[in-house]
């Protein structure tokens, strides 16, 4: 199974379905949430906003299933087992598990294409194994949650910048990911009026490898787009040095004074991928 959403996910609340097809037209796909965008004494109804938009035959939503993520809550709740009754119902079979934490969470998901949110401590140490089950499309890692599964107080230092051990996280997910082919998912940016950093963020996301980034407000949209899409001198300059290594046939080469091997070949096709070309 392959990702091919993003690169801006944008999360919804469940209980919200008059924000449904806002959400969906803005990104590129809407992460309807199921587990903390919605109040414990209103899940029920949340899973009844997402039964209640589908046709009478339940099987026209008002969601294109493509492009659209449940998130669902944690393994081993009795929130979860009724989100997945909800879900038998309805054609949407990508879901995100909050706090997965085990290979083993993964094969009660069998028959939909998960992408595991690794939030907790326990979910980082088992990151590689998560990435490694056949159903598992991604990996997402959460810096709030997991701080305070550790005890912590806050993911980032007063200027903004992530502590250590939310670094850590967060390259731990990316290798996982990337080590077994799976998409990676960078976390959200909480301050939302802080659109200059969220850029930062976001282009720090590309050059790490992160496929896709989350987004809490449709504000984030655009400003996660503009950092994924590469500018046309970007595209054409990836194209000239593609062509060049065609046409020399050999493995590594010299282009403008530099010495070209493979992984430089291949940040180049990675650009030319996210122009869509």
């Amino acid at each position: 199974m392959t990702f091919l959403m993003g690169p801006a996910l944008l999360f919804c609340p469940a209980d919200r379905p008059e924000r449904y097809q806002k959400a969906a037209e803005r990104s590129d796909a809407v992460i309807v949430d199921l587990e903390d965008a919605v109040a414990p004494a209103d899940k029920q109804r949340a899973r009844g906003a997402i039964l209640a938009q589908l046709g009478s035959a339940g099987d026209v939503p008002e969601l294109d299933p493509s492009r659209t993520i449940i998130r669902i809550n944690p393994a081993g709740t009795e929130e979860f087992e009724k989100d997945l009754h909800c879900l038998k119902h309805t054609p949407y079979r990508h879901v995100m598990l909050a706090k997965a934490e085990s290979a083993a969470q993964l094969k009660e998901l069998e028959g939909y294409s998960v992408i595991a949110l690794c939030e907790t401590a326990a979910g980082i140490v088992n990151a590689a194994a998560i990435a490694a089950e056949p159903n598992v499309v991604g990996l997402m890692w959460g810096a709030e949650d997991l701080l305070a599964s550790l005890g912590g107080t806050s993911s980032r230092h007063d200027d903004g910048g992530y502590r250590a051990v939310a670094l850590h996280a967060r390259s731990t997910v990316l290798l996982a990911a990337r080590a077994f082919g799976k998409e990676a998912v960078d976390s959200v940016y909480v301050n939302i009026p802080d659109l200059e950093g969220l850029a930062i963020e976001s282009r720090d996301a590309v050059a790490s490898g992160f496929g896709s980034k989350a987004c809490i407000h449709p504000n984030q949209v655009a400003v996660v787009r503009a950092a994924y899409a590469p500018s046309e001198s970007d595209v054409a300059a990836a194209t000239e040095l593609l062509d060049a290594a065609a046409a020399a046939g050999t493995g590594v080469f010299q282009y403008q004074g530099k010495m070209i091997d493979g992984p430089i070949l291949k940040h180049a096709e990675s650009t030319l991928r996210r122009a869509g070309r």
